[in-house]
């Protein structure tokens, strides 16, 4: 009798085996060193970059590890993080061992609607902190200066294989922890339009009170981006961000920041790529940008990339950057101009 119950027990337990919880575990590691020809005697090389940002010195960018679980229409994302990249974006937060920790509920069978609530990677930008998905190595100047992660709540609105919408409220700009208690909460959206397997279109817009020297005020920002692989061979991508906010030192009265950048990425065979960028920075007010001088700098960069296999990436980059003031510590000087080489290695799991 109990082996007669054994086996009627056995078709329930395969049939729960499908509800039951799925896990996923990926990471991720990148290396690298970087010579800047001014040779700053300071920690990091650039106060306004946040990866690869130490001079003549071996070091860990990132690393991360990455655990996924699903269970029915529901699934909850932790990735731990270190770094330099991770001492100095998460040098104002209490809590940086954590790069991603949300919960996402599936609103509808059809999986068209869904929330995501927790920590979560930034909606802005189409460069990531893993440097092995970007055409180039170090990060553009808008992408540094524009959050990498956000903390809030996230509806997103897929209706079809075109179009995504998105809308976040959020504690504010890059920031796990919201420092103002009294502000109101971020909003934020994003519209994601795929005519086809080729081309992406992206604008992503944010609104917030961000501290601006003196006191809390309103920060209304555009990203604009799009992402277009001509063939096998050619991908371009051509940004430009744009925003206002009440500055301490001009009356209160709107100040801008902006910045527009061209990508484009060369395959010279499977395993060999390079990328040329220009772009250019303009925050005459120090709103994002805090340094003494304002800021408006022109720069180029070329870098050569080495693909032994899907999972590895070895790239090379030469950088120049170019300002109206002297704002680049030379030795123990400033001056109008810096040029540095970077070079890294990545892991992907």
């Amino acid at each position: 009798m109990k082996k007669f119950f054994f086996f009627l027990l056995i078709p329930q337990f395969i049939f729960s085996q499908e509800k039951a919880i799925k896990f996923e575990f990926s990471g991720y590691v990148e290396t690298y060193y970087s010579f800047d020809f001014n040779q700053p005697d300071t920690n990091e090389k650039l106060p306004f970059m946040y990866n690869y940002n130490r001079h003549n010195e071996f070091n860990l960018n990132i690393g991360l590890l990455r655990a996924k679980a699903e269970y029915d229409n529901s699934y909850a994302v932790l990735t731990l993080q270190a770094g330099t990249y991770v001492e100095d974006n998460y040098a104002n937060e209490t809590t940086k061992i954590i790069n991603e920790a949300y919960v996402g509920l599936f609103l509808d069978k059809a999986k068209k609607s869904t929330i995501e609530l927790g920590i979560l990677p930034s909606y802005i930008g189409f460069e990531t902190a893993t440097s092995a998905s970007n055409l180039t190595l170090t990060r553009s100047i808008l992408a540094e200066n524009s959050p990498y992660f956000m903390s809030g709540i996230k509806y997103t609105y897929k209706p079809n294989e075109k179009f995504t919408f998105s809308g976040l409220v959020t504690n504010g700009w890059q920031r796990i922890n919201k420092p103002d208690k009294d502000s109101s909460p971020a909003l934020g959206s994003q519209i994601i339009y795929k005519p086809s397997d080729k081309s992406v279109f992206n604008w992503s817009t944010f609104i917030g009170k961000e501290f601006n020297g003196t006191a809390y005020s309103f920060r209304y920002f555009s990203n604009l981006y799009w992402d277009y692989k001509w063939n096998s061979k050619w991908r371009t991508i051509t940004g430009f961000d744009y925003g206002l906010q009440e500055s301490s030192i001009s009356n209160n009265k709107l100040s801008t920041w902006l910045s527009p950048v061209f990508i484009a990425q060369y395959s010279i065979t499977p395993k060999w790529q390079t990328a040329f960028r220009a772009e250019y920075y303009q925050d005459k007010k120090n709103i994002i940008i805090a340094i003494n001088d304002s800021f408006e700098t022109l720069g180029f960069s070329l870098n050569f990339d080495y693909l032994p296999n899907s999972n590895v990436k070895f790239r090379t980059e030469a950088r120049y950057l170019k300002s109206n003031e002297n704002i680049f510590l030379n030795d123990e000087m400033y001056t109008n101009n810096d040029f540095f080489l970077t070079t890294s290695l990545s892991l992907e799991l």
